[in-house]
C-alpha cells in the first residue's frame, strides 16, 4: 500500500505523542514492504527527504511566524498537497487544525483514517469560544473520516454515544525500561526510592495543584519533583509562586531526555498521574513501563489503563492519605509487576504498529 501520515509535525520525533508514533509506525510499514510518506514542517530540524527508507515531504509550516494560525496553514498545505499523490491511505493524527479542510481530502482516492485523540475541547487552558470551536471541530473529523480511530475505550465510548459513530480501538504504545543507571539521580539531587514526583503539562486539567496541596497537607519532607515547562503559561508560573515557601516542592522544568525521565521515574517512591482529558495518555504508559508506583486521579481514562493496579485520588486529602499510607514502593510490587505485564501484553510497540497495519489491510481489501 501506499501510505501517508499526515498531523504531526514531522520524523524523527524532536516534539511528542503524535510525532514519536509516526516515527515508530512509518519505519514499521516500511520494513513490511509499504511505501510510506510522512508529512513534515519545513522548519524541522531533520531536513533530508528520507528517514529510514520513510519518505519525508516538507511543507511550509508559518507558525514560528504567525502564531497559532499557522499551524491550519501548514496542515492545508499537507492536505492540498496529498491530492495528488494518490495515496491508498491517508493517517490523520489528530483533528485539531485539519479538520477544518476536510472539503480537500482526497477521499475519492484515498481511505481517510483518524486517530480522534483526546477531548481537545474539554481542556480549560482554552477560552469558551476555543473550546466551541475545537467542539465543532471535532464533528467535522467524525464526519469526513471513513474510519475512526480511539485511543482509550473511553474515547470509544464517547464518540459512539456522542455521534453514534463506530471505531477501531487501537491504544498508544512504549517500551519496557530496563537499563537503569542510579547515577542519573545525582543530576537531580535525590536517592533512590526516596522523592516523590509528577511529569505534567501545567494545566488545571492534570490536577498539578490538588496533587502538591495533597503532598504538603501529608507532611512528608521526602523532595517533591514537578516535571514539566513552568516558565512557558501562567497557570505554570502561578503554581511556582504559590509553592516558592515551600523547599522540598521543586519545579525542574520540562526535561526531554527520555533515559532521564526513565530512571527518575524508575527510581521514585510515588508517581502521580493527575491527568482527567484525553485517551491513552503516553506519559501514564511510559511510567507503568519504568516500574512506576502510581497514584493517578481517579477517572475513566485512567482506570481503563491501570484498572486495579494503582491507588486513586479524587482531592487533595486523598492524596495526602495515600502518601501517608506508602511507606515503601516494594510493598506494592504485585501493581508495578502487573502494570510491566500490561505493557507486554496490551500496549508494546509491536502490538500496536500490528494493530494499526490490520486495520489499515482490512479497510484497503473492503474498498477494491
Amino acid at each position: 500500500m501506499k501510505i501517508g501520515i499526515l498531523g504531526t509535525r514531522g520524523i524523527p520525533n524532536y516534539y511528542g505523542g503524535f510525532e514519536q508514533f509516526a516515527e515508530f509506525f512509518s519505519v514499521f510499514l516500511k520494513e513490511n514492504g509499504h511505501d510510506v510518506y510522512v508529512y513534515s514542517s519545513h522548519n524541522h530540524p531533520y531536513q533530508e527527504k528520507e528517514y529510514k527508507g520513510v519518505h519525508i515531504i516538507h511543507c511550509k509550516d508559518p507558525e514560528a511566524k504567525v502564531g497559532t494560525i499557522g499551524q491550519f496553514l501548514y496542515d492545508f498545505n499537507c492536505i492540498r498537497d496529498s491530492r495528488k499523490r494518490e495515496f491508498d491511505i491517508l493517517l490523520q493524527l489528530g483533528y485539531t487544525s485539519n479538520s477544518v479542510w476536510h472539503r480537500w481530502l482526497p477521499k475519492k482516492k484515498s481511505i481517510i483514517l483518524t486517530n480522534m485523540d483526546g477531548l481537545e475541547w474539554k481542556r480549560t487552558k482554552y477560552s469558551k469560544k476555543v473550546r466551541r470551536f475545537l467542539k465543532y471541530a471535532e464533528s467535522l473529523a467524525v464526519k469526513s473520516s471513513d474510519y475512526l480511530i480511539a485511543d482509550s475505550v473511553g474515547i470509544q465510548e464517547y464518540l459512539q454515544e456522542t455521534y453514534n459513530a463506530p471505531s477501531t480501538f487501537i491504544a498508544y504504545g512504549s517500551f519496557i525500561f530496563e537499563n537503569a543507571d542510579v547515577k542519573i539521580l545525582s543530576e537531580y539531587k535525590v536517592e533512590p526510592y526516596s522523592y516523590n514526583m509528577l511529569i505534567a503539562r501545567m494545566e488545571p486539567e492534570n490536577n498539578v495543584e490538588t496533587i502538591i496541596d495533597g503532598v504538603l497537607q501529608s507532611n512528608t519532607d521526602l523532595p517533591f519533583l514537578v516535571i514539566g515547562s513552568h516558565d512557558s503559561n501562567k497557570f505554570g508560573a502561578y503554581l511556582k509562586k504559590k509553592y516558592k515557601d515551600h523547599p522540598n516542592i521543586r519545579f525542574v522544568g520540562g526535561i526531554y531526555n527520555l533515559e532521564h525521565l526513565n530512571n527518575l521515574r524508575y527510581y521514585s517512591k510515588i508517581y502521580f498521574h493527575g491527568h482527567t482529558v484525553g485517551g491513552t495518555n503516553p506519559s501514564l504508559l511510559e511510567a507503568m513501563a519504568s516500574h512506576s508506583l502510581i497514584v493517578a486521579h481517579d477517572n475513566k481514562f485512567n482506570k481503563a489503563i491501570l484498572e486495579e493496579d494503582a491507588l486513586y485520588f479524587n482531592n487533595a486529602a486523598e492524596v495526602a492519605s495515600v502518601v501517608k499510607e506508602i511507606r515503601s514502593k516494594q510493598d506494592f510490587g504485585n501493581f508495578i509487576e502487573n502494570n510491566i505485564n500490561k505493557i507486554t501484553t496490551k500496549y508494546s510497540w509491536e502490538i500496536i504498529n500490528n494493530s494499526y497495519l490490520e486495520l489499515m489491510k482490512k479497510t484497503y481489501a473492503a474498498r477494491q
